[in-house]
């Protein structure tokens, strides 16, 4: 069963699939991120790339203590609210939702398991997270590898997320859309003030805001690799 591709609309721009970062996007953000660069005695600079670069004794005591929070904080672990409307939006459409972490592969899992899967909703596909061969954000190389397992380009995928310096230069530097959610404006980032490849195409304060911004602003219309494309439950079932 296939959808029937929406009427484009001339004076909107056509969106074919959406990827989410997971903490502080998909999930309310519950990782003290100051306290775990402090556990691994990282001051400045990009937290895995200085890891990466310790002795390998270091190294191991580093990722024991990012591991140990971030199963501290699979307990807290609570969606974003709107998160499961907005998914249900984009599942009856027939437009695909990735989602690329910096998480782990375990967080994705009981994140599908305990809250997305149980809500009715199918998950993330792809889901890539830091594990996987391809290099972490703020590279492009995982959202341009789910767009080319999408058959889509770029310009018409968006990278949401709630890191200028992660999700936002990542989306820019594969072309893609980019959206910034700061989530109630706790951070006060306004669109106008980022430059260069720091700079979102939207702001947003929620995912329900973001569902608005989606469905008036852009036109929705599923991939040409349908099979690659997240799907409701119901048709999922019908062409297993």
């Amino acid at each position: 069963m296939s959808a029937t591709p929406a009427a484009h609309a001339p004076d909107k721009p056509v969106l074919q699939g959406i990827v989410f970062d997971m903490d502080g996007t998909v999930t309310m953000p519950c990782i003290d991120f100051t306290v775990m660069r402090a556990r691994c005695g990282v001051t400045t600079g990009d937290i895995l790339d200085v890891i990466n670069a310790y002795p390998a004794a270091e190294k191991a005591a580093a990722y024991n203590a990012i591991a140990e929070m971030e199963d501290e904080a699979l307990v807290n672990m609570k969606l974003m609210p709107g998160a499961k409307e907005l998914c249900a939006m984009l599942d009856n459409a027939c437009v695909p939702r990735g989602l690329i972490t910096r998480n782990v592969m375990r967080s994705v899992t009981y994140l599908h398991e305990q809250h997305i899967v149980h809500a009715g909703l199918a998950p993330f596909s792809p889901a890539v997270s830091r594990e996987c061969r391809f290099e972490y954000k703020p590279s492009p190389e995982a959202l341009l590898h789910i767009c080319s397992t999408w058959g889509i380009p770029p310009q018409q995928a968006v990278m949401l997320g709630d890191s200028i310096k992660d999700d936002i230069v990542s989306g820019n530097r594969a072309g893609a859309v980019t959206i910034l959610i700061d989530y109630n404006g706790m951070n006060g980032y306004r669109q106008e003030t980022l430059i260069g490849e720091r700079r979102p195409t939207h702001v947003v304060h929620s995912l329900g805001e973001l569902q608005v911004l989606l469905t008036t602003q852009y036109t929705l219309q599923p991939p040409p690799n349908p099979h690659a494309a997240v799907m409701p439950m119901s048709l999922a079932s019908e062409v297993a």
